[in-house]
């Protein structure tokens, strides 16, 4: 009679969980992806998407494409909803509303995280985070609706107030956004439009920090700020965002309380990020206490304390203060690979997990990022060749690669942003009659 398999189902096609498959491919193992969406996501460049310098294809891959050659792989769209831990069995809630039975035997949660507005959930309304592909495209709609709205009014303060654009957080993404709206003003806009000068577009970075890039050293966030401060990105540091409404944002400086409202149609949220909702309920079912962030914390191999055959990968887990970049996640996804590879063959004792440190970067301009890594520190001109090197290695597809090589040469030559068309989110609002 034959032995069935193993069987590894793996939740989310991010970082974490591809590299998890990817370890897994040649195993005698039967593996299955479940993800909410058909594409894996390369996020690191998503504001680049959000401002208009690369489409979403760019930054986006088929999962089943990049998983054509496994021979040992399913790929299932659907949503994990609930867990019996006991019967080892996976609820996955379909696209049309029905839900279906998944067994395994080894479980990999790589689902990830969404942006969090610490109990100050009305917000959302008017300033989208940037973790999923339609946030980015929200957020194109938004930026470039803002100048096409700002063209036809004829009120100074009611432009003024279209014209502004207020980015909450001043890590990596509120960096990033801040700067490539600046570029997006001042250089492919330029000359566009009739009744507005794109270049007084207002950009506010609102931090509650004493410097921007906390992340990086001292020196690298100084030569940070010196580029935003010669785009023209307006920094508030030590302030906290305490309102946002359709037309302003209200910040609280931290110091002394003192309130600020600015006149504002765009604010856009990058100043943290939560578990997704399924990291609670397997937390429960597995007995697990989460971190402020809803994290999970995981042993040295990655797996859940008292279940073995359950690893929380990537920016769900919490483990020894590690960041939550890309490259945290892919090293877990193929730690956790490797340890259901090494236990499906007999071996015993797990190896604990070891991060290799490989450097972070932030983008802040054309020819200016910032890297990092070890005693390595990069700024201006050759941080911006190291910072685009390493994201042109890290895409998924070649293809992508090639494109994403044309398309920025493109824009340093031309100064232009293809990728600005404005698609309706609504399709009730997109059936309207135009005017409407």
């Amino acid at each position: 009679m034959a032995t069935s398999r193993p069987r590894v189902v793996v939740i989310g096609a991010g970082f974490a969980g591809m590299h998890c498959v990817r370890r897994l491919k040649n195993e005698p193992v039967d593996v299955t992806v479940v993800d909410r969406g058909t594409s894996h996501l390369f996020q690191p460049l998503l504001y680049q998407c959000a401002t208009g310098l690369l489409s979403e294809g760019a930054i986006s891959s088929p999962v089943r494409h990049l998983t054509r050659r496994h021979k040992n792989l399913d790929v299932v769209l659907g949503e994990a909803s609930a867990i019996d831990v006991d019967a080892r069995e996976l609820t996955v809630d379909r696209i049309d509303g029905s839900s279906f039975h998944l067994a395994y035997d080894y479980l990999v949660v790589a689902a990830g995280m969404r942006t969090a507005y610490r109990g100050n959930e009305d917000f959302a309304a008017h300033a989208p985070g940037m973790k999923t592909l339609d946030d980015a495209l929200s957020i194109r709609r938004k930026i470039m609706a803002a100048f096409e709205m700002a063209e036809t009014i004829t009120d100074p303060d009611e432009q003024r107030s279209w014209l502004t654009f207020a980015v909450a957080g001043g890590g990596p993404t509120g960096v990033e956004l801040a700067g490539q709206i600046r570029e997006v003003a001042t250089l492919a806009l330029e000359r566009e439009f009739d009744a507005i000068d794109p270049a007084q577009a207002r950009v506010l970075l609102l931090h509650g920090g004493d410097r921007v890039l906390p992340s990086f050293s001292a020196r690298l966030s100084a030569s940070a700020q010196r580029t935003l401060d010669e785009l023209g990105v307006e920094t508030h540091l030590g302030v906290h965002v305490t309102g946002v409404g359709e037309d302003h944002v209200e910040t609280t400086r931290k110091a002394d309380g003192d309130k600020q409202t600015y006149p504002a149609r765009t604010t856009l949220w990058t100043t943290g990020v939560e578990a997704v909702p399924f990291a609670t309920t397997l937390a429960r079912a597995l007995g697990a206490e989460q971190d402020r962030g809803g994290r999970i914390p995981v042993a040295a191999d990655l797996s859940v304390p008292g279940h073995p055959d359950v690893f929380v990968c990537g920016d769900m887990s919490s483990y020894r203060d590690l960041p939550g970049v890309a490259e945290v996640a892919m090293q877990g996804g193929r730690h956790a690979g490797a340890v259901i590879a090494e236990t499906v063959a007999g071996q015993t004792d797990r190896s604990p997990f070891k991060y290799r440190d490989l450097g972070t970067a932030a983008y802040i301009a054309r020819r200016h990022a910032i890297v990092q890594s070890g005693p390595l520190q990069l700024s201006g001109f050759l941080g911006w060749v190291a910072w685009g090197v390493i994201h042109i290695a890290f895409l998924a597809g070649v293809r992508n690669r090639m494109g994403t090589v044309m398309t920025w040469g493109a824009t340093l030559l031309t100064d232009s942003r293809r990728e600005r068309a404005i698609t309706y989110g609504d399709p009730e609002t997109a059936r309207q009659p135009y005017g409407q």
